[in-house]
């Protein structure tokens, strides 16, 4: 769903859904998120979603694949929309790094070939 899609639908609702929906959004927004961090011996010390497995690299190689963040929601149904947040200001802030990772992937993919 755009959001243009979805200020449409929004503009649709009564007051009281539309209330319901601003109380849904704010309980999304004030669930914990997790940070990115980096720890040795996990997913080779690449940055991840604090406490998964899930590094930067992932989110970014699916979203220049085409995914959009509500697909990367509903593939991973236990983050938030804030974890993505934390995720793409991550690489954005390190655009290197993650270049670098993901070179990384594809040339051991290419091994593996």
């Amino acid at each position: 769903m755009t959001l243009k899609e979805l200020e449409t639908q929004l503009q649709s609702l009564t007051t009281t859904e539309r209330a319901d929906a601003i109380q849904i959004l704010t309980q999304q927004l004030n669930h914990p998120s997790r940070g990115i961090t980096k720890t040795i011996g996990v997913m080779g010390g690449d940055a991840c979603l604090d406490n998964t497995r899930l590094p930067v690299w992932l989110f970014v190689s699916l979203r220049q694949q085409g995914s959009t963040d509500a697909e990367l929601l509903e593939a991973y149904p236990h983050l938030n929309a804030v974890d993505l947040v934390n995720v793409w200001a991550y690489a954005d802030a390190h655009p290197e790094e993650i270049a670098i990772a993901l070179q990384e992937q594809e040339d051991a993919m290419q091994d593996d070939l």
